[in-house]
């Protein structure tokens, strides 16, 4: 009986050894997508791509609670600013004061310890860097009262002058000494202060970990890489750099729990556990996130367990549904959408405009600045169609920038439908019936290895050529480096860039896309600017500083409007998420503000 029973622990230890060897690397996790980083500095990162590695390799005051976009947890602070806790104080004339206090005994990856003077100088380091079409904005309306979008606004406006070159050195030094540094303050205590001229209800939000632009860095490290020095007569050197000349571009000194190992931009990065992090180290020791734009590469690799996530376009949901050893999480509701963009002031010397003339063989720089080219080109997309093929029917088409989800979201705003005799209708009204008559050429550009984005600009491009012989579109995929850089360029005069949530508020989608100093705005020409400064900014500022509900809730419904009347860009879906994993990732949760996936939650194990 004795024998039998150690032959029966022998065959079960078996069987969980055989477990555990099925695992396949278990202290590694690999993820492989689509699109390749752009930066490691939290200043100048304004994509998910960039924004999951900085999530794992630095922390920020907050963070959500788990899959809430509500409640927040402190993080490198140790409690949550309230009105009732006293954190929160208001002066009588609206200046509101926000104290936070710093954890203490925090390590930066080097082993030195965090302070106060860290988040101080991050902060305003952000506010100095404000590079073209980055997130910097985000800390200028709130610490100027929603007076200026970036801290040339704010210069030209002190000097009086509207070339930004021009304004003088003492003006530039008023900048620094009357907006910049009492924004953010160190307090005895370990405490950090925020000023603001009048209440900003998102600034938390602003200031949680997801918010790649507000995480926290070693303020020591970064002047030793030759970043801002932090004086006041020297920060217009370190303003609106390139990005190759950045240089934390490529660097990272944060108290994540993962350290940057290495970065081989469009293939790979590794990260190591940090095994001093403040919350305790990781499970997973090595965290790798491979670009793979070829779907049957990553399907290949999920299927023989190299990758542990995989993203999966929706039209290849099939090829992966009954995989063994695989987990499809469905539905999961995204504050996001995807946009085909119109530029109507592409710069001199694009590739994507042919002759860069209205004369058959290519278009005008300021092409999409008529708004009937804008009109025409929104009812000649299949909305439904592209839905139903890229999507599988898992989608809406929103009403305009404002996605559903969000707090006063507008149901009933007009939407373009699919309809190629008014398409028809407006190319023949455009630069007074010279489109119809002439025809144009151009290029439409995607991210490489969005196939849904792909999917889209194709619809688009049968569907206009199908109305004109004369009309043409080449739809070209460039790697998503190169489209940033594009982008930031003006290059392209229609692409697909899709917007994640920064924050849960309307203000978050309508100033991207609407303000004159949105994100997009500066990568759509000079007319959308003065459209903006015109009929939008003064219904944008209105919204985030309406108190009532419901005058929010009218606002952002004429603003959702003036979209489509306007014919701004085209708003074709808002889809719901999608999660692929092997069966052996635990720990994996959702929550739409996190730009990827939070590799210190998880761990391997066989059930």
């Amino acid at each position: 009986m004795k024998k039998v029973w150690l032959i029966g622990l022998v065959f079960v230890l078996a069987l969980g050894l055989m477990a555990v060897a099925a695992v396949k690397n278990p202290d590694t996790l690999v993820v492989a997508t689509i699109g390749d980083q752009n930066t490691m500095d939290p200043a100048w990162c304004y994509d998910t791509a960039s924004g999951e590695v900085i999530w794992n390799t630095m922390d920020n005051l907050f963070q959500y609670d788990g899959e809430s976009t509500e409640k927040l947890l402190p993080m490198l602070a140790t409690v949550v600013p309230t009105l009732d806790n006293g954190l929160i104080t208001q002066a009588p004339d609206g200046t509101t004061y926000i104290d936070v206090p710093i954890r203490k005994g925090v390590k930066f990856h080097d082993g030195t310890e965090l302070t106060p003077e860290d988040v101080e100088y991050c902060i305003e380091r952000a506010m100095i860097f404000d590079r073209s079409g980055g997130p910097s904005w985000m800390f200028w309306e709130p610490f100027s009262g929603i007076k200026y979008g970036g801290i040339e606004d704010c210069a030209k406006d002190l000097a009086g002058v509207d070339d930004f070159s021009k304004v003088p050195p003492e003006i530039l030094k008023k900048v620094y000494d009357e907006w910049v540094d009492p924004a953010v303050e160190v307090k005895p205590g370990n405490i950090v202060e925020f000023k603001l001229p009048k209440p900003y209800p998102p600034l938390l939000q602003i200031l949680t970990h997801g918010a790649s632009w507000s995480a926290i860095y070693s303020k020591a490290w970064a002047i030793s890489k030759g970043a801002w020095d932090g004086q006041a007569t020297t920060w217009q050197n370190y303003h609106d750099p390139e990005r190759e000349n950045d240089p934390l571009y490529d660097s990272e000194m944060g108290s994540g729990p993962y350290i940057l190992t290495k970065w081989d931009p469009g293939v790979e990065v590794t990260m190591e556990a940090f095994d001093d992090y403040w919350a305790g180290a990781p499970a997973i020791k090595h965290a790798v996130i491979k670009t793979v734009e070829e779907w049957g590469t990553r399907r290949l690799m999920l299927e023989s367990g190299d990758a542990d996530i995989v993203y999966v376009p929706r039209q290849y949901l099939s090829q992966v549904e009954g995989m063994d050893g695989v987990r499809i999480v469905r539905d999961l509701p995204a504050l996001q959408n995807a946009v085909v963009f119109f530029n109507s002031g592409v710069t001199e010397g694009s590739k994507y405009v042919g002759s860069g003339q209205l004369d058959g063989n290519g278009i005008p720089l300021d092409f999409f600045a008529d708004v009937n080219v804008r009109k025409a080109f929104c009812y000649a997309f299949d909305y439904q169609t592209y839905i139903d093929e890229a999507w599988l029917g898992q989608a809406i088409q929103p009403t305009g920038p404002i996605v559903k989800g969000l707090a006063y979201y507008p149901e009933n705003s007009p939407v373009y439908t699919y309809d190629l005799a008014k398409a028809e209708e407006y190319f023949k009204k455009a630069y007074d019936g010279q489109v119809w008559a002439k025809g144009f050429k151009m290029t439409a550009v995607y991210n490489s290895g969005n196939d849904q984005r792909k999917t889209a600009l194709e619809i688009l491009r049968d569907n206009i050529e199908s109305l004109n012989p004369k009309f043409h579109i080449d739809v070209v995929g460039v790697q998503w480096s190169s489209f940033l850089d594009a982008l930031v360029g003006g290059q392209m005069p229609v692409y697909m860039l899709g917007w994640l949530a920064d924050y849960p508020d309307p203000h978050n989608f309508v100033v991207p896309y609407m303000s004159s100093t949105g994100t997009f705005s500066g990568f759509q020409g000079e007319a959308l600017v003065n459209l903006a400064k015109e009929k939008f900014d003064p219904l944008i500022e209105k919204g985030i500083t309406q108190l009532a509900p419901e005058d929010r809730r009218a606002t952002y419904a004429e603003l959702q409007k003036l979209a489509y009347d306007y014919a701004i860009d085209i708003f074709p879906v808002q889809a719901t998420g999608l999660h692929v994993e092997r069966t052996w990732v635990k720990g994996w949760y959702y929550n739409p503000m996190r730009p990827g996936t939070d590799f210190y939650s998880l761990s391997k194990s066989e059930d």
